[in-house]
């Protein structure tokens, strides 16, 4: 698979990059990883991102590259000289694979210089290309030097090459060996690479693979070839003349098998290329408008492509494995047949062959019982058969070490030489099998007699036939486990492989993380790069701050979405986290943490000191956890199909139930500040209607019958003290009705004026710590000037509390999930929340001083009408209208200004605008939480497994589990302990099986805290 650029590639990618990202502003640099870049590039209608990686590519891409948690040093420099400054000019160095990017102008020009060979390399350097920062500094020799204060040799690069001439060719040809192919001959004279020149070489006229003295030769006439020597140089000299290029991915169609048999087709990536060669017209092919987007579109597909090699290759391996199983049966088998044929030959020949096999056992125990040296025995034998003696002549080796002489034996009764050689070894693989016996070397035991030795080969024909037997049934039973142990493979082959293409890896998995078991999501850090980005991005004034009471240690969030307290259970398994990833865990040291609200945490450090990175300033007061065992947990998460996810809602949630009575109870029990009730006295129905009403709204539950019994009774200040945020006021409206105004008092608490020791001009006002007092009250005497005054102002309060309860209503309904909120009016909700206790003199003074004083309800309806205007303003705006305070018409624009136009609104619209994004992400967190699950059903269809590691008493409904503490085993070895456990487990199904098979090592052992020691049930057995 082609992985880096030739200079073609680099010459198509140059003339697409001058057309496409000239003049655009660098924005931001990232780092994919220690080799791979990204530029962020922007104008005003157009944004790109470039892509670098050292020794292999250029191109922008489209697709999400995953960066790094921190950037890294190059990055960083790359950032501080870059940043703000235009793509000036793009060009490669002569025909070199180097690339020089032009950032900025005059002195404040930078260039960025990329090497796409060897090894590759990415150098920052000045206008007067001094090294500033280089990714790998090296050295070319002893003059050369590639580090930072050099200056990079721009001058040293190679330039095109003149087109060879046919005296040239005829001398490099006849300087070379027969059967060399073409290619490699001519490609050190040219600056094209081998596909420009096979392409040209085809279209000569000369075969793929085309040698030197088979299809050419040096007295043939090299027209043709220095033709399509010229055509392939000008391919590189005369780049920028061609037409434009266009990207195409060559592909090579494999097959692959499947777990169930069957077979599908597999396209695999070959490389990628700015023209169509001639040789690539009959493969498989994809073609792209550019280059660019072909380059980006392999690239970002090359990991999928490795997988499926990946898995082809592993399927290959299960298939030859079953082969090979096959074969040594079959071999087996064919082994014992003819050992069975071959001994039943040898008991035959004995027989047949008895005299002269009783005559050969003779003559050599003889010889052997006169005490004759064994040599002299084989010069004895060696004169008998010289002599042309039958007995000597049939024995072709004395194995006396064995006590063993090997015969060659016969059918005595047959002589023909023409058939006695008749049955050779390709007329036996033939299957022209002679019925007549041939000459067989057979092994005589001189211990035995002629006979004896027979029954042995008969004896070990009947042998071999029962082992046949054995062997035919035992290789049926162990072909059909090898076959479905293949299948196997190919099933867990292909689920791995899928589970791989569609594994998420979600924002968090990049930090120490894990889902506590009230269902919030906690962070941490891994490094004090990590620290400074988990609280700089992800810390929210109302998530929890953790940290260890120890120096060093990692920095924990508790993602706290909804902005309620949070429960105790999670802030004591975040402490846990957090003194696990401290140095409390290798000192084995029992300490506590201690928890902030997020607003008291910052990077503000007090006047004349400074913080470093992962540390950070804690205003206020600190609660501190009780101390914590350094007990912590390894296990998984599933994530479920959307299907399944209702299966498990409400598997982690706060198990109180008590709390959530005494909760909605209370709720029922709140008292709105701004809601009058209005109470008939006349007829006790009437009273005990009104009740009903009352008694029916959710905001005033039980509070009205309270407040009526209350009042008659001329409460002492001791019944008040038992509700001390509340004071109700009742108020004469017309006739036989008042209205009873409960209001809540967070700060201050008013008691009414016929307390004992107050005058009629005070009133008693508690500051929150029970202590009384006085306060004048001469303000409130001055507004009840007049009686139409207060008529006013009755019927706009009466006005004013009735939406003010419908209001209230709606806010309740919304909190409950009764009414579904459109766009916009859940930011009104909190600005009706946030005013609610601003009556309308106070609003007209906040709008005179904003100098936007917006127009009431009353004033619009007088300028709808044009009657009675001036009836409906306040008493005291007439008086200071007449005073000559009043702004000529002609001056006042006509405006018809909401609250919307004020500077200050305008910024709590925004805010809001922020709070619904804000809102947005917490959902996804939600949903990408509430999508994991610890307890898989079978039921369930689970899309993947991730490893996860977290406090030991978080982890109470985790089907699978170990608990580890502090010890001396490493992480990698403790991982695959537990997860051999796991998939030893009894209740483990398949498809958790292949998730867990999975994982990549790599990704087990990353949250570890350190050195471990593996606890869990039957956990020896997996050890041994």
């Amino acid at each position: 698979m082609k992985s880096t650029f030739t200079t073609v590639d680099i010459l198509a990618i140059v003339s697409e990059l001058r057309k496409s990202i000239l003049g655009l502003r660098v924005i931001q640099v990232y780092d994919i990883d220690s080799k791979t870049y990204l530029i962020k590039l922007q104008k005003p209608d157009h944004k790109s991102v470039l892509l670098l990686e050292s020794g292999s590519r250029i191109h922008t891409t489209e697709y999400e590259w995953p960066k790094s948690p921190a950037p890294s040093g190059f990055a960083m420099k790359l950032r501080k000289h870059l940043r703000n400054k235009r793509i000036e000019n793009i060009q490669q160095l002569g025909v070199d694979r180097i690339i020089d990017l032009t950032f900025g102008s005059g002195e404040a020009e930078h260039h960025v210089i990329l090497e796409l060979y060897d090894r590759g390399n990415i150098v920052l350097t000045n206008n007067n290309y001094d090294i500033l920062n280089i990714l790998r500094p090296r050295k070319e020799g002893e003059d050369v030097r590639y580090a930072v204060h050099e200056t990079y040799p721009v001058d040293r690069f190679r330039k095109a090459k003149e087109v060879p001439s046919i005296q040239n060719l005829k001398e490099v040809l006849s300087a070379s060996k027969e059967n060399t192919p073409l290619k490699k001959i001519l490609n050190p004279l040219l600056d094209c690479g081998g596909g420009v020149l096979d392409h040209h070489l085809l279209e000569a006229g000369f075969p793929i693979g085309a040698k030197f003295g088979k299809h050419l030769k040096a007295e043939d006439d090299l027209s043709q070839l220095h033709l399509a020597v010229s055509k392939a140089q000008s391919t590189v000299t005369q780049w920028d003349a061609n037409a434009e290029s266009q990207g195409y991915i060559i592909k090579k169609v494999e097959e692959r098998k499947k777990g169930d048999g069957t077979s599908e087709e597999v396209h695999i990536y070959q490389e990628f290329i700015p023209l169509l060669f001639t040789q690539h017209k009959e493969h498989s092919y994809e073609k792209f408008d550019s280059f660019n987007k072909a380059c980006d579109e392999f690239f970002s597909k090359m990991e999928a492509v490795k997988i499926d090699q990946k898995a082809m290759h592993q399927e290959r391996e299960a298939l030859k494995k079953l082969e090979n199983v096959k074969k040594d049966h079959e071999r087996r088998l064919q082994e014992l047949m003819n050992n069975q044929k071959n001994n039943i030959v040898r008991g035959q020949l004995i027989e047949l062959n008895k005299d002269l096999v009783d005559g050969a056992i003779l003559v050599v125990r003889s010889a052997v019982a006169n005490q004759i040296d064994w040599r002299q025995i084989e010069e004895l034998l060696a004169e008998a058969q010289a002599q042309g003696d039958a007995v000597a002549q049939s024995i072709k080796q004395l194995k006396l070490k064995t006590n063993t002489i090997v015969l060659s034996l016969g059918d005595p009764f047959d002589r023909d030489e023409d058939d006695m050689f008749l049955d050779s070894d390709e007329e036996r693989e033939e299957g022209c099998d002679s019925n007549k016996m041939r000459p067989m070397a057979v092994e005589i035991d001189l211990d035995l007699s002629a006979m004896a030795n027979a029954r042995k080969y008969f004896d070990q024909k009947r042998q071999a036939a029962k082992k046949e037997q054995k062997t035919i049934s035992a290789s049926e039973k162990a072909l059909q486990s090898a076959e479905k142990k293949t299948r196997q493979t190919l099933k867990e082959v292909a689920a791995i492989t899928n589970i791989n293409k569609a594994r998420k890896v979600h924002w968090f998995e990049k930090f120490l993380w894990f889902i506590s078991s009230e269902n919030y999501l906690v962070i941490a850090g891994r490094d004090s790069q990590m620290n400074e980005m988990v609280v700089k991005r992800h810390l929210r004034p109302r998530d929890a701050y953790v940290h260890a009471d120890l120096h060093g240690a990692a920095s924990v969030i508790i993602k706290n979405p909804s902005g309620n307290e949070i429960p105790p259970k999670t802030l004591h398994e975040a402490g846990i986290m957090a003194l696990c990833y401290s140095r409390a865990w290798d000192e084995k040291v029992v300490t506590s943490a201690w928890w902030v609200w997020g607003d008291q945490v910052s990077k503000t450090a007090p006047t004349g000191e400074y913080l470093t990175t992962g540390a950070f300033m804690v205003r206020g007061k600190k609660t501190f956890l009780p101390p914590s065992h350094l007990v912590y947990g390894f296990g998984f998460l599933f994530r479920l199909e959307e299907d399944s996810i209702a299966r498990h809602e409400g598997e982690r949630k706060v198990r109180t139930l008590e709390n959530d009575d005494l909760k909605e109870s209370l709720r029922n029990l709140s008292i709105n500040a701004e809601e009058d009730i209005d109470i008939p006295l006349d007829e006790k129905d009437d009273d005990s209607s009104e009740m009903k009403s009352i008694d029916e709204s959710p905001t005033t539950l039980d509070v009205g019958k309270e407040s009526e019994e209350e009042m008659p009774k001329n409460t002492d200040e001791k019944e008040l003290v038992e509700f001390p945020d509340t004071v109700v006021e009742m108020t004469h409206i017309t006739g036989d009705q008042f209205a009873l105004r409960p209001r809540t008092v967070s700060v201050t608490s008013q008691h009414s004026q016929h307390s004992e020791g107050v005058d009629e001009g005070e009133s008693i006002v508690f500051l929150g710590d029970n202590q009384p007092v006085l306060l004048s009250k001469t303000k409130n005497k001055e507004s009840k000037q007049s009686k139409g005054k207060v008529k006013n102002k009755q019927n706009q309060e009466n006005k004013e509390d009735k939406q003010n309860l419908q209001k209230e209503q709606m806010n309740e309904d919304a909190s409950k999930g009764t009414v579904a909120l459109k766009r916009g009016q859940k930011g009104k909700m909190k600005k009706m929340k946030k005013y609610r206790d601003q009556d309308e003199e106070e609003r007209e003074m906040r709008m005179q001083l904003l100098q936007s004083a917006g127009t009431s309800k009353d004033n619009k309806k007088g300028s709808k009408s044009g009657k009675k205007s001036t009836d409906s303003e306040p008493r005291g705006k007439q008086q200071s209208n007449a005073k000559g305070n009043i702004q000529k018409p002609t001056t006042q624009p006509k405006t018809d200004t909401t609250d919307l136009d004020t500077p200050q609104i305008k910024q709590e619209a925004d805010k809001d605008e922020e709070e619904e994004e804000e809102t947005e992400k917490v959902a996804d967190d939600l949903n990408i939480i509430n999508a994991l699950t610890a307890l898989p059903v079978s039921e369930d269809e689970l899309l993947y497994a991730i490893p996860v590691c977290a406090p030991y008493v978080a982890m109470t409904n985790y089907k699978f589990k170990v608990k580890l503490t502090p010890g001396p085993g490493k992480k990698g070895k403790a991982c695959k302990t537990a997860l051999a456990l796991f998939l030893g487990d009894k209740t483990i199904t398949g498809r958790e099986k292949d998730l867990l098979r999975a994982i990549r090592d790599q990704d087990l052992a990353r949250n570890l805290p350190g050195k471990v020691k593996v606890s869990a049930p039957n956990i020896t057995k997996i050890k041994k």
